[in-house]
C-alpha cells in the first residue's frame, strides 16, 4: 500500500481542511462536495483524510464491517452472536470510479448461480465496503444520475437496499461521502446537490511563496513518501487525537434557542428549499464547536455553517453562480441574535476579542487547525470570495460593422428537440435508446455478464427442452444457455451543437436579444435532459468555435453573453466547422448521436458563391445522417424562406422563434398538421 500524503501538510486551503474534519468528527453532517479546477490538490487532501480517521472494531469475516459492539441485527452474514469476537482494521477509503455499474456499487445476485445451481448469492458492493469508512467519489458530476441517486440515498438513510428478482438484501452503509468535480465539466442538478451537507470551492493559491512551499514539499514526498510522512508524523498524531476528543465531547454540545433561531432565519433569508440545510447547518455548528473544545454553540459557529452548508443550495437555476452574500449573512445573523448570545458579532460573526469564535489568520480567515498547515493564508489570494462574479470579457473592438454584445432575453421553456431513431449513448433524458434502466421492450441472449434477468423469456427458452432433459414431474430444468436478459428502452444525452449566426443582418433588426434568449432556452433544456453542449459562431469572413462539447452548459451561457455582432454571414464556414468538431467527437465518442441546431436566417452572403457552397456544406452533414434543427429567426412582413431551405437541404426541420416554445400555439397547429 502506498504511503498517503500526510494530511498535516496540505498547505493552504482552510475551508477544505475544515470542511472534511468536520465530517470526521460529526459523519452526520452529511459529507463534502469539493468544486474546483483540476490539479488543486483535492483528491490528496480526500485520500490524507483516510488516514486520520480512528481504527475500526469489526466482527472477524463479516463482509459488511459490523461492529461486535452494536451488531446489525439484519446483516446478510448474521446474526452475530455476543462471542463472535472482535478484530481491529484501519477505517477503509473506497474509490467509487465514474464507469462503475450499479451492480459495482450496491452489489449484485449472481442469478446464473440461482437459476442453474440453486445457490442464492449475494456479493456486496462498494456500499458495504465503505461501510464505517470514507466514500470518495472523484469527478462525481460525472457519474450517471441513477448512480448518485442510489449512493446518496444510502448516505441519507445509513443502509443500502437491493431488490433483484424476488431477493431482498439489506445492510447498513453509513460512511462519510466525499464527491470532487470540475465545474467547467458540467454540473450536478440542484436536487442532487442539496444531499450534499457541504461545498467547498478550491482553486490554486497566486501567491509565489505559497506555490513555491506546495512545490517544495510535493517534490520531498516523490522523492521519498515514507521519510516525508515520517517527518509529519508527530502532527499527524496530534491531530488524530484531536478529531478522538472532539468525537467523545460532540454529545455534550448544546446548540441553544437562540443559535437555532438564528439558524432558521439565515435559511430562510437565503430562500433555500426544504429543511435539509437548516439541519446540516445545526450539525455543523455543533460540529464546530466540538472541533474548537466548547460545550455552546457560538455565532461565529453558526456563521461559519452557513458559508460551508449554503452555497450550493441557494441557487435558483443553473447559471446562477454559487455563493452567499456575506453583507445579507452578517445582518441576518445581527438581526436575529439573542441576548445571550456574541454582544458584538462584527463582520466574523465572533465577539471583538474573539471569543468563541475559530482562531484567526494573518488575513481574517478562519484558522481552526493551525498546526494543520504552518504557512500562513495568503492575503492576496486569487481565489474569488464566495457569490463573486468574474469579470465580464471585453467584446472585441474595431470589426466591420462590429455591434457590442446585447444581453439575452428572458429564457423560457423550449420545445423537446430530439434525435430521430433509437441509440445506445450516455444517460440522459432527451432521446430513444437502448439503456440499463427503462421500460422493457424485449429480450436477448446475454452479451458477456448477466444483467437484467428476463424471466418469462427464459421460462419459454426453456420449455420445450423439458422431456429431452429427463423432466417429467412439476418443475423446471435451466441451463444457461436458456438465460435470457431484458432489453430496456429509455432516454440518453446527446452532444447538441448550437451554429449561431452572429452576422449584420441578425443584429440590424435588434433580433440578437431574442435570438440568445432562445438559445439559452435551449442551453437550460440541454442542462435538464443530461446532454453535451457545444458552440459555433458565424459572421464577417470565418466561423469560430466558441465552445468545444462540453458538459458545462454555464460555459456556453457565459460564451453566449459576450457574443458580439456584425460582418457578413458565413454561413457554409459555420457549417463546415460544425463538421469538423462532429467528425472529432465521434472518434471520441462514437455511441453519443449529436443534434446540431442551426441558429440563423438563412441567409449567406460571406465567401466565394455563398448560397452554393452553403447548400454543399449541408448536404455534406445530412449525408452523414446528422439529425438538424434550423432555427428561422427571419422577421418581418417579407419573409424569403431561406431557413426553411437550408432545413430542407440538411435534411432536418425548421422552427421559429415563437414555435421553439414549449407552450406555443403555432407550433402545436403545426404538429396537428404534420400528424393529418
Amino acid at each position: 500500500m502506498s504511503t498517503p500524503y500526510p494530511f498535516t501538510a496540505i498547505v493552504g486551503m482552510a475551508d477544505l481542511r475544515l470542511a472534511l474534519l468536520l465530517n470526521a468528527v460529526s459523519p452526520a453532517v452529511g459529507g463534502v462536495l469539493v468544486r474546483g479546477e483540476k490539479g488543486t490538490a483535492k483528491s490528496t487532501a480526500v485520500r490524507a483524510l483516510s488516514a486520520l480517521l480512528p481504527p475500526v472494531e469489526v466482527v472477524p469475516g463479516c463482509r459488511f464491517g459490523c461492529d461486535p459492539a452494536v451488531p446489525d441485527p439484519a446483516c446478510p452474514d448474521g446474526p452475530h452472536g455476543p462471542d463472535a469476537g472482535a478484530e481491529s482494521r484501519p477505517a477503509r477509503m473506497v474509490e467509487l470510479p465514474v464507469g462503475a455499474s450499479e451492480d459495482r456499487l450496491v452489489g449484485a445476485l449472481d442469478i446464473e448461480r440461482a437459476l442453474a445451481e440453486g445457490v442464492k448469492a449475494f456479493e456486496p458492493g462498494l456500499l458495504a465496503d465503505a461501510h464505517r469508512g470514507v466514500l470518495y467519489v472523484d469527478e462525481v458530476n460525472l457519474l450517471h444520475d441513477h448512480l448518485v441517486d442510489l449512493l446518496l440515498d444510502a448516505a441519507a438513510m445509513g443502509a443500502s437496499y437491493v431488490e433483484r428478482e424476488g431477493v431482498s438484501v439489506r445492510h447498513a452503509a453509513r460512511f462519510l461521502l466525499v464527491g470532487t468535480m470540475n465545474p467547467e465539466e458540467g454540473e450536478l442538478r440542484p436536487q442532487l446537490l442539496d444531499r450534499f451537507g457541504l461545498t467547498v470551492e478550491v482553486a490554486a493559491s497566486r501567491e509565489t511563496e505559497e506555490r513555491v512551499q506546495v512545490v517544495r514539499r510535493r517534490l520531498a514526498y516523490d522523492a521519498d513518501p515514507a521519510g516525508f510522512a515520517a517527518a509529519w508524523q508527530a502532527e499527524e498524531r496530534e491531530l488524530r487525537e484531536r478529531i478522538a476528543a472532539a468525537r467523545a465531547l460532540l454529545p455534550s454540545v448544546s446548540l441553544g434557542d437562540g443559535a437555532l433561531r438564528q439558524i432558521a432565519a439565515t435559511c430562510a433569508a437565503f430562500e433555500v428549499d426544504g429543511m435539509r440545510a437548516d439541519i446540516v447547518m445545526a450539525r455543523t455548528a455543533t460540529a464546530l464547536a466540538a472541533w474548537d473544545g466548547r460545550t455552546d454553540v457560538t455565532g461565529a459557529d453558526v456563521r461559519q455553517a452557513a458559508l460551508l452548508a449554503l452555497p450550493h443550495r441557494r441557487r435558483r437555476n443553473p447559471f446562477d453562480a454559487p455563493g452567499l452574500d456575506e453583507d445579507k449573512l452578517d445582518e441576518t445573523l445581527e438581526r436575529n441574535r439573542g441576548e445571550d448570545d456574541d454582544p458584538d458579532p462584527g463582520p466574523d460573526g465572533g465577539g471583538p476579542d474573539g471569543g468563541g469564535r475559530p482562531p484567526q489568520g494573518d488575513d481574517g480567515t478562519p484558522d481552526t487547525a493551525p498546526d494543520i498547515a504552518p504557512p500562513r493564508e495568503p492575503a492576496d489570494s486569487a481565489a474569488q470570495p464566495e457569490g463573486a462574479q468574474p469579470e465580464p470579457a471585453q467584446a472585441p473592438q474595431g470589426g466591420v460593422g462590429e455591434r457590442a454584445a446585447v444581453p439575452a432575453a428572458e429564457p423560457f421553456k423550449a420545445r423537446a428537440l430530439t434525435v430521430p431513431g433509437l441509440g445506445e449513448g450516455a444517460a440522459g433524458r432527451r432521446s430513444r435508446a437502448r439503456t440499463a434502466h427503462g421500460r422493457t421492450t424485449g429480450a436477448r441472449r446475454p452479451q458477456g455478464a448477466l444483467s437484467k434477468l428476463h424471466l418469462a423469456a427464459t421460462v419459454h427458452a426453456a420449455a420445450p427442452h423439458q422431456r429431452a432433459r429427463g423432466r417429467g414431474g412439476p418443475g423446471l430444468v435451466i441451463r444457461r444457455d436458456d438465460l435470457r436478459e431484458a432489453v430496456r428502452e429509455g432516454r440518453e444525452g446527446n452532444l447538441v451543437l448550437f451554429v449561431v449566426d452572429a452576422s449584420g443582418s441578425m443584429a440590424a433588426r435588434q433580433r440578437m436579444s431574442a435570438v440568445k434568449g432562445a438559445v439559452l432556452s435551449l442551453l437550460l433544456d440541454a442542462y435538464q435532459r443530461r446532454d453535451k453542449v457545444g458552440l459555433i459562431t458565424f459572421r464577417g469572413a470565418t466561423a469560430e468555435l466558441a465552445l468545444p462539447p462540453t458538459s458545462s452548459v454555464e460555459a456556453g451561457a457565459a460564451r453566449l453573453d459576450r457574443l458580439p455582432t456584425g460582418g457578413r454571414t458565413p454561413l457554409a464556414a459555420g457549417l463546415l466547422k460544425a463538421h469538423d468538431v462532429l467528425r472529432v467527437e465521434r472518434l471520441r465518442d462514437a455511441s453519443r448521436r449529436p443534434l446540431l441546431v442551426v441558429v440563423t436566417d438563412g441567409r449567406a452572403t460571406g465567401g466565394p458563391e455563398p448560397v452554393r457552397t452553403a447548400g454543399r456544406a449541408a448536404r455534406l452533414l445530412a449525408a452523414e445522417g446528422t439529425a438538424s434543427v434550423v432555427v428561422d429567426c427571419e422577421s418581418g412582413p417579407v419573409r424569403l424562406g431561406l431557413a426553411g431551405e437550408l432545413a430542407r437541404e440538411l435534411h432536418g426541420t425548421a422552427v421559429t422563434l415563437d414555435e421553439l416554445r414549449a407552450d406555443s400555439v403555432a407550433a402545436l397547429v403545426r404538429d396537428v398538421r404534420r400528424a393529418a
